[in-house]
């Protein structure tokens, strides 16, 4: 009787442990579905309860560089993952899409050659770019400006071609850079100061510049300590590695050069715009190129040209080239600015400076010789588009005095004020709440990611890119002296963003991942990919985009990762065989949020001369 009664209790118990179980469930169930729901903020009691997850914190991560010297060898990776072994030494400085050996396959004609000619799927490296034996970690901004380590770009060529003209100087194991240019001899402080003359780039009117053939970028450089940050760029070249330079100093540039195709940047993007000696044939193709940088010029910006045919009567001798050819050629580019809605505010010595109108109320409407208008609709859809000979229509205005596409404010309020491709309904479903609160979003993001490494917002990473950049909310919140943020909008994406990533006072380009990016290895501290892979599901492999954020990274540089789970899963396993050391996290939110975080720190190692691998 007894051991019934005993067998009942134990019943009666089992039944009550099942009913606690259910309840407790159901309640934690409940409580996570109440706090996604966003009517609840969640509790930590709770949190802590059902945090039983693969999920960690990162604990172990290291975010210091430590190296110094050119030792190597590699860490373990997961045995269950793919392992990426590396590539030969000859591919340390492959960029794949300007490789110059298929470059020289293509017509020279308008430089098509040295235009983005990207590998075939078969052509395709699997393998990891290694670094150069002796890379260590470059100096931090400010510094970098100014010094770069030999080891990292091995290149003397400048030293000796540009040795009059103050480009670049090497001594013992640095490169040293002086500031100077071709057309700026006494410094780029010193050309600036004579464009301010004429230019407001002190009170913040003046924020987002394009450098066209822009060497190794001195002129963005000395722009960035008077808040106007450049887009900088020029085409690959074998021997001189004038963006590679430029990126290493941690100033924005990318390769890329004026040729049959349209530049990655929406219309309205710039507020100044220069050719320093850049060598780009403006009066060809009917002007052509000069209608390109009229397309991304602001109204009201400005277009600054030094060197030829500016100041023709000095330097025709020096240029090898008759006075009537080089006057013929100036009268071009003032009838083409006419024509372009530009007026000019400035020629002394070897400079000259326009303006572009705020709107086309004033223009000239001659009729000797026409210019044809672009269709607005193909404004800002470049990507692989060919140029035309046509001009750019401004948006249209109600009266002379209105600036056309919107009025901007001076930097830094317009970082976050409402843009106006947003105010005036360019973007769908983007209103000016939607963009508030996606500010309000980054904001809360960007504090977990300083949560979870304390350096990031320092010089540790300066030369930052967001790859799937929205509204550019992550690089609005980061904004600093210390760091500069690429915003890449995906060419695939549902809404063209970029012009007002622009409009904000940031830089950014259109890019399709399916692809290489238009820049040297080793260019960039830390990735953020927010999303990347869940856009590009089914449209290219994941192994290829990993391989290229693998190439673009630097030896100690971070990823962030913020995609759905399931995603995240696959991307843990194939980064874990590529000498990163990867952890994933929670949302900030908790664990019932099915987005995660992921955190990778690319490890350090370099190319041994015989074809080897090592680390620190």
């Amino acid at each position: 009787m007894a051991s019934k009664m005993k067998s009942a209790e134990r019943k009666t118990g089992n039944l009550m442990s099942i009913v606690i179980v259910i309840g407790l469930c159901s309640f934690f169930y409940i409580l996570g579905a109440w706090k996604k729901s966003g009517f609840g903020k969640g509790d930590q009691i709770a949190y802590n309860i059902i945090k039983e997850t693969k999920c960690t914190i990162l604990p172990n991560l290291n975010f210091e560089t430590h190296h110094t010297i050119k030792e190597v060898t590699v860490a373990s990776s997961d045995s269950k993952s793919k392992v990426f072994e590396p590539c030969d030494v000859q591919y340390t400085d492959y960029s794949p899409c300007q490789d110059q050996n298929r470059a020289m396959t293509f017509p020279r004609e308008n430089m098509n050659y040295r235009e983005r000619h990207c590998p075939k799927e078969s052509e395709k490296l699997h393998c990891l770019i290694p670094a150069p034996e002796g890379y260590v970690t470059p100096f931090p901004w400010p510094k970098s400006r100014d010094y770069v380590h030999y080891a990292n770009v091995p290149y003397k060529s400048l030293t000796v071609e540009k040795a009059v003209q103050n480009w670049v100087q090497f001594k013992g194991d640095v490169f040293k850079f002086p500031g100077g240019g071709t057309m700026f001899p006494q410094g780029a402080d010193a050309y600036i100061d004579e464009l301010a003359s004429v230019i407001p780039i002190a009170d913040g009117t003046v924020r987002t510049a394009l450098d066209t053939g822009c060497g190794v970028a001195s002129w963005g450089a000395y722009l960035l300590k008077r808040n106007v940050v450049t887009m900088s760029f020029a085409p690959r070249d074998n021997h001189e590695a004038q963006v590679q330079f430029a990126l290493e100093r941690g100033v924005p540039a990318i390769i890329g050069v004026l040729g049959t195709i349209h530049l990655p940047y929406p219309s309205r993007s710039f507020d100044m715009a220069q050719c320093s000696r850049c060598l780009i044939p403006w009066t060809s193709n009917d002007g052509m190129y000069m209608m390109e940088v009229d397309r991304v010029l602001r109204p009201g910006g400005y277009w600054i040209l030094s060197g030829p045919p500016i100041n023709w009567r000095t330097y025709y001798k020096t240029w090898q080239r008759s006075k009537e050819d080089l006057q013929k050629e100036q009268e071009k580019i003032e009838e083409l600015a006419k024509l372009l809605c530009w007026e000019k505010k400035y020629e002394k010595g070897d400079l000259a400076i326009w303006r572009k109108k705020i709107n086309d109320r004033s223009c000239s409407n001659r009729n000797d010789i026409k210019l044809s208008k672009c269709k607005s609709t193909d404004a800002n859809s470049v990507w692989y588009k060919k140029m035309k000979v046509c001009r750019t229509p401004f948006p249209e205005v109600k009266n002379p005095n209105e600036v056309a596409g919107g009025q901007l404010k001076k930097f830094p309020n317009r970082l976050f004020a409402v843009p106006p491709r947003i105010a005036n309904g360019y973007i769908p479903e983007i209103t000016a709440q939607s963009y508030q609160d996606d500010n309000k979003l980054w904001r809360k993001h960007v504090n977990a990611y300083k949560r979870i490494n304390k350096l990031i917002g320092s010089v540790r990473y300066r030369n930052i890119m967001d790859m799937n950049a929205g509204l550019g909310g992550f690089a609005a919140v980061l904004e600093s002296s210390d760091s500069w943020v690429m915003n890449v909008v995906p060419t695939i994406s549902k809404r063209d963003t970029l012009g007002v990533i622009y409009e904000r006072g940031l830089i950014g380009i259109y890019h399709d991942w399916c692809e290489a990016f238009s820049t040297y290895p080793r260019t960039y501290d830390l990735i953020h990919a927010n999303g990347v892979f869940s856009l590009y599901k089914n449209k290219c492999k994941m192994e290829d985009i990993l391989l290229e954020m693998d190439r673009i990274l630097r030896p100690e540089g971070m990823v962030i990762f913020r995609d759905d789970v399931d995603v995240l899963i696959k991307v843990k396993k194939m980064a874990s065989g590529m000498r990163w050391n990867v952890k994933m996290t929670d949302h900030e939110d908790g664990p019932l949020v099915s987005e995660k975080i992921i955190v990778a720190v690319k490890q350090y190692w370099v190319g041994g001369r015989s074809n080897t691998t090592s680390d620190v």
